[in-house]
């Protein structure tokens, strides 16, 4: 056994000192033998979240230890959600007894999470649809893929588990088509494209994504030039993988980060209110009638604006 130096209970805080019988073990394997009660996988997102340090690092699950490695875990106390209706008019683009597809606006956020308990779109789904899919338990119910907070666009929605098996199913086969409008810094030499580059959690902050050589989960964006302007172009993509921020990392990974993606690298002198992305079409087979279906939906104003005033 490793010599633990600190007991303290906040849900869990301790830390460990190697010896030499923990030379070489995996640092996730180190962790369950000197935890109770944790899965594999809660083990690899606490890792990965940093609440597991080695020598006051954040380290892969895979990271084999060495001899007087300090190991500090520290898993913060769980954050009680509760779901309750948000009264907020969505722009419900169509509906039936199955799915709906939702036109989120900019500066929501798809479901509840530390540090965005409410007012999410969760929340508003509660009060404006009669059936939520609970497939993704109670904090995320109905919910088959996310935008990010200031991405707005077209959301498909599951009413039942059998369509929510089913959505889910063809965006993992590539058959669920989305596609995205954006505005990016710098003028794109190449009139289309794929951008393929794996993505993994950025080492120095795992808030964020980052494309990275060794590791991470592959990743391909496609994309056209639909304008270009004297230091901007205008973008279509589509998604053909869907990793987190997957077209904000791209886009910063070619040199052409999205305007006012300032995470990212986007510049913000024509906007300051978060990335222009638009999710402005979504085709998928209807899980119940076999029937092709397609929906589109214009920028929104201020998307809009920006691109006249470039005009």
């Amino acid at each position: 056994m490793a010599e633990q130096i600190i007991d303290e209970v906040f849900d869990l805080e301790c830390e460990f000192l190697t010896d030499r019988q923990n030379h070489g073990k995996r640092l996730d394997m180190f962790v369950m033998e000197n935890t109770e009660d944790l899965t594999r996988s809660r083990i690899k997102n606490l890792i990965e979240s940093g609440q597991v340090k080695v020598n006051g690092e954040i380290k892969k699950s895979g990271y084999s230890l060495r001899y007087g490695d300090l190991v500090s875990i520290c898993i913060l106390p769980p954050v009680e959600m509760s779901l309750e209706p948000y009264d907020y008019p969505l722009d419900i683009v169509y509906q039936d007894n199955d799915l709906a597809v939702i036109n989120k606006p900019r500066g929501m956020v798809t479901h509840p999470a530390p540090g965005s308990p409410k007012d999410t779109l969760v929340n508003a789904l509660l009060s404006n649809l009669d059936n939520l899919s609970d497939i993704n338990g109670v904090i995320r119910p109905g919910i088959v893929h996310r935008l990010d907070k200031d991405t707005s666009g077209l959301i498909m929605v599951a009413k039942t588990n059998k369509a929510h098996l089913s959505l889910s199913g063809q965006i993992a086969s590539k058959e669920c088509h989305r596609n995205y409008i954006a505005l990016v810094d710098g003028v794109i030499k190449q009139d289309d494209g794929v951008i393929i580059a794996n993505i993994d959690r950025n080492k120095k902050d795992r808030k964020l994504m980052a494309v990275t050589r060794e590791g991470g989960r592959f990743a391909e964006t496609h994309f056209k030039v639909l304008k270009r302007f004297s230091r901007y172009s205008l973008v279509e993509f589509e998604l053909k993988t869907g990793r987190t921020h997957q077209i904000r990392v791209h886009c910063k990974h070619i040199g052409h980060p999205i305007v006012g993606d300032v995470v990212y690298g986007g510049s913000n002198k024509l906007f300051d209110n978060g990335q222009l992305l638009h999710a402005y079409k979504i085709s998928f087979t209807h899980p119940a009638t076999g029937e092709q279906m397609e929906f589109v939906i214009d920028l929104p104003d201020y998307f809009q604006n920006v691109i006249k005033n470039l005009n």
